[in-house]
């Protein structure tokens, strides 16, 4: 098989020729139709993610989407013939998705849902599975929660808008001016983190109480925004960039609480696997129902111009989630 690998950080990757992989106990090897493209893929590259435990060389690619070729002893999930799709590797020295072929544990993926194409299959499960995370198992989202969302038009951000909204919540979610219509569109009211103040938007929206939940996708400065916007008396923030050093007194001055998302952790630690593959199948239940929608940049790339789709999610010229198509 044909294989896109890491040889060292901060390097081109490059074309290789390696056997193609078999499956153990509890896998599938999946024929590799297209790998999502994050923000975490390119820091690692460049050797600036050591939480990731990258072990070169590597072949990156967190998302993956195809078909199933084979299975190994014990899958009763997935037959030869199936479309999977789930956040499988490229981290920690397991083979990420920027292959024809990958082995990957079946617990981690889902079936793909109808209607939806290997391209928007790819792009969707890191940035569902850490908004689901934050909104659902860290934060308890409810209906008539008053959510407020940093970065509502990135990655995670879009997903937690439209997690948030689909369970009922009332969504607010900071941008720039340009990402104005795509949040509204998504079904929140947009705060421009240029020009109004945590003081401003918190009196505004909230008349001073603050939020129930704020979730951070930004991390650094809009974490500690996010302590100051939390509400009085059982606010809730949750980030899933909080890697800095961060003061809690506003927190703690506002009786609010805090939790962490750390999406790669039962890739890491080996455990959990299925819960990743349950959160998917969730994502199904939305997509299917038609509350749930992923915006894709119009970009193609392929395994031989991957590096154009990592350039431009260096450079921020992304419109929507960027996908390398490994094969047709």
């Amino acid at each position: 098989m044909q294989a896109l690998v890491l040889t060292s950080f901060a390097a081109p990757m490059s074309i290789a020729h390696l056997p193609v992989p078999q499956p153990g106990p509890g896998q599938v090897l999946v024929r590799i139709a297209a790998s999502g493209v994050n923000p975490l893929d390119t820091k690692i590259a460049a050797g600036a993610a050591p939480h990731a435990r990258p072990s070169l060389p590597a072949i990156l690619g967190i998302d993956v989407a195809g078909t199933v070729e084979a299975v190994g002893d014990g899958v009763t999930t997935f037959h030869v013939g199936a479309t999977v799709y789930g956040m499988a590797g490229g981290i920690g020295g397991i083979q990420g998705s920027l292959a024809e072929y990958g082995v990957f544990d079946a617990a981690l993926l889902a079936p793909v849902p109808l209607g939806l194409s290997m391209r928007e299959a790819a792009a969707l499960p890191l940035v569902f599975i850490t908004a689901w995370e934050g909104l659902v198992d860290r934060a308890h989202v409810k209906v008539g929660d008053s959510v407020l969302v940093h970065g509502g038009a990135g990655g995670v951000g879009h997903m937690a808008v439209q997690l948030a909204v689909a369970l009922g919540a009332t969504v607010f979610a900071t941008g720039s001016a340009a990402s104005r219509d795509a949040i509204e569109a998504l079904g929140a009211r947009f705060i421009d983190y240029r020009t109004s103040t945590v003081d401003d938007y918190v009196a505004e929206h909230t008349g001073g109480a603050g939020f129930d939940i704020v979730y951070d996708t930004v991390g650094g400065a809009t974490l500690d925004a996010s302590f100051q916007a939390a509400r009085l008396y059982g606010g809730h923030v949750v980030s899933c960039l909080g890697w800095g050093t961060f003061a809690l007194s506003p927190l703690t001055a506002r009786a609010a609480t805090y939790s962490g998302v750390f999406t790669l952790l039962p890739l890491l630690s080996g455990e959990h696997h299925a819960r990743h593959g349950a959160i998917l199948r969730e994502a199904n239940k939305l997509i299917e129902a038609g509350k749930l929608q992923v915006r894709l940049d119009p970009r193609r790339f392929t395994l031989h111009t991957a590096h154009d789709a990592h350039a431009a999610q260096i450079d921020g010229s992304a419109r929507g989630k960027l996908v390398v198509e490994v094969r047709d």
